[in-house]
């Protein structure tokens, strides 16, 4: 069963939050975020898994993605961390009075978390862990090819306004450019910092909550390897754990950006894992 709650962030944005239950919910919780290119229904399967585990499950669909209503005012990735994932946190433990809850997150999802935790910490004691799949910011210029890359992306986008989303491997949502800019930026500059010059990566050490990492070889482009370990490294948490899928080390597949989540090979060997973490740190 599907439950859509309207919400209205502090500047003045409406976001769609959804409660998702079965027979099988219980009062665990998990708060679910995607990326880019996407909405909440990039998350259909898994939240049949883990209503099954008993969990309640709230995804949130980003400004001007899903059922969030459309906007003209421009907004970066940041944005969605300052003021969305600051809406849902607030309804969730205020409204809805939950105590404790696990956060997914894929891709961009992962790095609005992030922002949102270091701009308003005061939720990080409603977290009891996170799990990222292909979430890296500021790592995947990882040498002159890959720097190649980003700029001709950059510069493509920047000459057509937007970032299409069959570029990016998606069917949903186009980005402008001036949400995609910043995500260029960070990673051309190896920099995570805000318009304001707010440097995050410091930042990031402060947020102990417990993180799983998974990341893909055939995500080359937009988290490898090496940028979703620098990202991960940042938090400065020797508990926290990378998993990275690869033929080679036994996974079934040499996974992309969004098949690491969204896909039946990752159902069977990568979702387990991730349930798994959760319980460990329930």
């Amino acid at each position: 069963m599907e439950k859509i709650i309207q919400l209205t962030t502090e500047d003045s944005e409406n976001v769609a939050l959804w409660k998702i239950t079965n027979d099988k919910s219980t009062n665990k919780h998990l708060f679910l975020i995607h990326g880019t290119f996407s909405d909440k229904d990039f998350f259909n399967g898994f939240t049949d898994y883990f209503l099954n585990l008993g969990y309640t499950c709230w995804a949130l669909d980003w400004r001007n993605h899903g059922a969030s209503k459309k906007t003209n005012k421009k907004f970066k990735i940041a944005t969605i961390g300052k003021y969305d994932v600051k809406a849902a946190f607030r309804y969730l433990t205020d409204t809805e009075n939950i105590g404790k809850l696990h956060c997914v997150a894929h891709s961009g999802g992962g790095i609005a978390i992030t922002v949102c935790l270091i701009h308003h910490p005061e939720f990080k004691k409603f977290i009891k862990s996170i799990t990222l799949f292909g979430v890296q910011a500021f790592g995947a210029n990882t040498g002159i090819q890959q720097n190649i890359k980003l700029r001709v992306a950059k510069l493509f986008s920047k000459l057509i306004g937007k970032v299409p989303a069959k570029l990016a491997g998606s069917k949903n949502n186009d980005e402008t450019y001036f949400t995609m800019k910043q995500w260029f930026n960070w990673n051309i500059y190896r920099q995570f910092k805000d318009s304001n010059h707010f440097d995050y990566e410091p930042e990031m050490k402060e947020i102990k909550i417990p993180i799983i990492s998974f990341c893909a070889k055939g995500d080359d482009f937009i988290a490898p390897k090496e940028g979703c370990q620098l990202f991960l490294n940042a938090f400065q948490n020797p508990k926290n754990e990378l998993v990275y899928c690869a033929k080679e080390l036994g996974n079934l597949e040499d996974y992309n950006h969004s098949r690491i989540l969204k896909s039946r090979n990752s159902m069977k060997e990568l979702w387990p894992k991730a349930a798994a973490w959760m319980n460990t740190h329930s």
